[in-house]
Order: structure tokens, then C-alpha cells, then sequence
């Protein structure tokens, strides 16, 4: 019997993943599920995912998930938490989705101290509703709302969400990772392990912001997007830890 390097969590389910080859979701996906098993904590995880490319989310974990409207994830989140405080919840959200429609709900949830986790998909566009420029664009990048590039002048610049919510009193941790390489995929695991682990111990609320790509509405190939968003994104939003009470 040959030897199993690798086997599927089962905290995924055998569904197809909808999301456009070489997108980053699926990696992160897989990241959130293996650090559910591995916590030991399926029984009592509730998912919320709201519109945008993670709308299907309820189809792939198996756990329970909860669908929200867009950009209220973290009310229905709250919501879950205050009712079922032992439970760990989670919500699972896009740049456009969190960082604009829903910039109000995340602010305050982080300023009320939620006891819940946020996993921030940073790919710098509204993915599925069209392409559009969202609050995350970096300057000149090309978008359907801003074909010849963002304009600084007209839109201002990118809002760096996790150096934002650190500044909360209630944020308890805040990292931001990315998903474009090996090593970085590791670090990105061990940091969306902490905050599920620092919401279980009662800590307040955490996020994880996670650069990842979007070849679809980049224009670029799977490849081209990993080295784009490696010259581009993470200058602008560099990773690392911005804020981690320990005590």
C-alpha cells in the first residue's frame, strides 16, 4: 500500500469549487478547514459568508454557515456569537463586500470587541459582481469603474484595512498574509490558527487579511497574477502582525 502524503480535510466537502482556475479562495479555504480540524472544534463552528465570490461558501465547509446580505456578515456573526457564545464563529469576506458595503459593520464590530474571527480576502477588485474598482485598487491599477487606473486625485488611495482595525481598542489581533507562495501559505495558516485560537480563549476580535489574486478580472494568467500581486500589493500592504494582545 503506497504511502498518503496528503489527504483531504474533511472539514471540506466534496463539492466543486465554482471559484475561476487559479484564484487564491480555494487556498484559503483549505487553510481555514485544516485549522478547524485541527482545533478539534467542528461541532461548534458556525461560517457566515455574504455576497461576493464567497457566496457559496455553505456548499464547501462542513460546518454550519449562515448566508448574510452583502457587507453584514459581522452583525449576523454578532448576532451568533452573543446568542451561542460558545460556539467559534467565523466570517469569510471580500474586499468589496468588507471594506466598503460593509466598512460601517466591521468597525463597529471590531470597536464593540466581537468575539468572532474575520478572514479578509484582499484582491484588490470587486471579483464577482464585475470587476469593478473597489476601496482596496491600488493607484493606476485598471479596473471596469476605472479603465484608464484608479486616479489618486479623484479617488484617494487605498485603505489599508488591518493598519485600520488595529488602531481599535477591541481588536484583540490583526495580521495581515498572503497566499502567493509556499512559504507565505505557511505563515498564512499558522496566523488564521492564532485568531480562531485567541477568540477561543476569549480575547476579543480578530482578523486576518489575506492578499490573494484574481487572474479573471486582472487579466492576467494564474502565474502573471501570483507575480503581479507579489511587485505590486504587498509593497503597498505589507504583511506581517499589526496588532496581538497577548495578556
Amino acid at each position: 500500500m503506497a504511502d498518503i502524503k496528503f489527504k483531504k480535510t474533511p472539514i471540506l466537502t466534496d463539492a466543486i469549487l465554482h471559484y475561476c482556475p487559479g484564484c487564491g479562495h480555494g487556498i484559503v479555504h483549505r487553510l481555514v478547514a485544516e485549522v478547524i480540524e485541527e482545533l478539534g472544534i467542528q461541532d461548534r463552528t458556525v461560517g457566515v459568508v455574504p455576497v461576493g465570490c464567497a457566496v457559496f461558501g455553505y456548499r464547501y465547509f462542513n460546518v454550519d454557515t449562515m448566508e448574510a446580505a452583502h457587507g453584514r456578515a459581522p452583525a449576523v456573526a454578532t448576532g451568533i456569537k452573543r446568542v451561542h457564545p460558545q460556539n467559534v464563529v467565523f466570517t469569510y469576506q471580500g474586499d468589496g463586500d468588507l471594506a466598503s458595503i460593509g466598512a460601517g459593520e466591521i468597525v463597529h464590530a471590531a470597536h464593540r470587541g466581537e468575539k468572532i474571527t474575520t478572514i479578509f480576502i484582499n484582491n484588490a477588485i470587486y471579483g464577482m459582481t464585475g470587476g469593478q474598482m473597489a476601496p482596496t485598487t491600488l493607484v493606476g491599477q485598471k479596473t471596469t469603474t476605472s479603465p484608464y487606473g484608479r486616479d489618486e486625485a479623484h479617488c484617494g488611495k487605498p485603505i489599508r484595512v488591518a493598519e485600520m482595525l488595529a488602531t481599535i481598542e477591541g481588536s484583540a489581533y490583526i495580521e495581515r498574509v498572503a497566499v502567493n507562495s509556499t512559504a507565505n501559505i505557511i505563515k498564512a495558516k499558522k496566523a488564521i490558527k492564532k485568531a480562531f485560537e485567541m477568540q477561543i480563549a476569549g480575547k476579543g476580535f480578530t482578523l486576518i487579511e489575506v492578499l490573494s489574486n484574481c487572474p479573471t478580472n486582472w487579466g492576467m494568467s494564474a502565474v502573471e497574477s501570483m507575480d503581479w500581486l507579489e511587485q505590486n500589493m504587498i509593497p503597498y500592504y505589507p504583511l506581517g502582525v499589526k496588532k496581538c494582545k497577548e495578556d
